[in-house]
């Protein structure tokens, strides 16, 4: 018998991947508690200054994206995002959030706002580094 390993990059197998994963994991725990988490702040013409994207799960929120405009770098903006996608979280049981950001982004940022860094990837993608985060939120 001949099994063949075929390259498949598509969005079509990933989705397939991803559903027979989900189905896998349906025997293990009940999946519909999960939430999307989105937040978007628009100025006065309806433009996106900023947002955060992400989703809670059980115990725990995993943000995902986090942005915020040239134009509104440096307001407040972003703290004003992440203190109510943390209290959303806290609103639906979670005593923890999670996220990662890379070494010229926001890991000050998330720093003074209670974030530790509980592990690196080093040399990513080649050369840099990726930091995972975790703030645990008080009820």
């Amino acid at each position: 018998m001949t099994l063949d390993i075929l390259e498949d990059e598509s969005s079509t197998f990933a989705d397939e991947m991803k559903a027979r994963i989900a189905a896998f994991n349906a025997q293990h725990w009940d999946a519909s508690a999960r939430k999307p988490l989105g937040l978007k702040l628009l100025d006065a013409d309806g433009s996106l200054l900023g947002g955060i994207s992400g989703r809670t799960f059980g115990n725990w929120c995993h943000i995902e994206y986090l942005w915020v405009s040239e134009a509104g770098r440096g307001k407040g903006l972003g703290s004003r995002l992440l203190s109510r996608a943390e209290e959303l979280a806290r609103a639906r049981g979670c005593h923890s959030v999670l996220l990662d950001t890379l070494e010229f982004q926001a890991r000050d940022f998330y720093q003074r706002h209670g974030y530790r860094t509980v592990w690196v990837q080093q040399q990513y993608p080649f050369s840099g580094e990726k930091y995972y985060m975790v703030k645990q939120l008080g009820q």
